[in-house]
């Protein structure tokens, strides 16, 4: 089954064109990647999924039916954490169920239940500045779980953590993914973290752009720190790479 079909999808603003006739598809419980040039329209396509925006032509369809905020199918992580400073972790956890009209007590015990699978069980009581970049990260991951939506955006959630953080984080969440086999769909910059956490990783082409090679990964699971020396992993980058490299050369020409 098909949790996100993307069909022929184009998004323009005025005289800018950003997405032309690009066509994705994720199946239940399936970890995708996209990835591409800076500027190639990632985070307008995110926009489309969760119904914050709309495409200018083709569709865009969470479990069959036409994106929109309204149909409450789709959670939206963003690159920083937007953990509110003034309240505790788990109030901040809680959140978003109490935006969805959950009684306080109900949402706090729901995202409290989640807190030691996040390795933050302990921390509920303390506010944002008491925690590191990784755990600050894991709670913003949390408070996006424990909506329990379909599927699961994730727009490059450890792009500002420093580079033994972010392998930490990149590690912690294909462990995550491996027990829960959650529908995600991560935009990242980075090669490794798409080959390392995805089944499938989408190549979008320079604005206006376009899937140009959807690419299975190869690797067994569960994964880890051992994968990243693999000869199927550096292959696997190598290619997501000289794709890349492909896509930005034949705009250049």
């Amino acid at each position: 089954m098909s949790s996100l079909r993307i069909e022929g999808v184009g998004k323009s603003f005025g005289e800018l064109e950003v997405l032309r006739d690009l066509e994705l598809t994720v199946d239940q419980g399936e970890f995708a990647a996209v990835i591409g040039p800076s500027g190639s329209g990632k985070s307008t396509l995110f926009n489309l999924v969760s119904g914050l925006d709309h495409p200018t032509s083709g569709r865009v369809l969470v479990e069959d039916a036409p994106a929109s905020v309204e149909s409450g199918k789709v959670a939206y992580m963003p690159q920083k954490d937007l953990l509110f400073p003034w309240r505790t972790v788990l109030d901040n956890t809680a959140l978003g169920l109490e935006a969805q009209g959950m009684r306080k007590k109900e949402a706090r015990a729901r995202a409290d239940a989640l807190f030691a699978d996040f390795g933050l069980d302990g921390f509920q009581k303390a506010y944002p500045s008491q925690l590191s970049g990784g755990m600050r990260q894991r709670a913003a991951l949390l408070r996006t779980v424990v909506l329990e939506r379909p599927v699961l955006l994730l727009d490059e959630p450890f792009g500002a953590l420093d580079s033994l953080t972010r392998t930490d984080m990149q590690l912690w969440l294909a462990d995550m993914w491996q027990r829960h086999r959650w529908t995600v769909v991560l935009v990242t910059h980075d090669i490794r973290e798409a080959v390392l956490l995805a089944d499938t990783v989408h190549v979008l082409s320079p604005r206006p752009a376009t899937v140009v090679e959807r690419i299975d990964v190869p690797l067994p699971r569960p994964r880890g720190a051992a994968d990243f020396t693999a000869p199927e992993f550096a292959a696997t980058e190598r290619r997501v790479l000289e794709t890349l490299r492909g896509t930005t050369a034949v705009k250049a020409a």
